[in-house]
């Protein structure tokens, strides 16, 4: 489990400072700069690591045993501007909690 918490973690990262520049460099220029080459460039790029996200998610709640209504409130964090951030310090911390309570060994490493 905690190969998938990494996996989690590093794209959750990766798609939420993808995500800001759309939202405060990219759209800003588009709809005020009547320039949208950072929305096309980025756009599909956030999209395709959104999926990627998704499947991560998915994976370490699998893993983790989670109830379905905290698998989908944590990859709608991946829309929101910011919330990936948060959600992705609660996840670590619900893992490790799971972890150690069900991992002896896991306490002492």
């Amino acid at each position: 489990m905690r190969a998938a918490l990494t996996r989690y973690r590093i794209i959750a990262y990766i798609v939420g400072v993808v995500l800001i520049v759309l939202v405060v460099i990219g759209m800003p220029l588009k709809y005020i700069g009547d320039n949208a080459t950072v929305v096309e460039t980025v756009g599909p790029a956030h999209g395709f690591l959104y999926m990627i996200y998704l499947i991560a998610v998915f994976d370490l709640g699998r893993r983790a045993r989670w109830p379905i209504g905290r698998m989908l409130l944590v990859m709608l964090a991946g829309t929101i501007p910011f919330v990936s951030f948060y959600a992705e310090r609660k996840v670590a911390r619900w893992t490790r909690a799971q972890a150690d309570a069900t991992d002896p060994v896991a306490v002492t490493s």
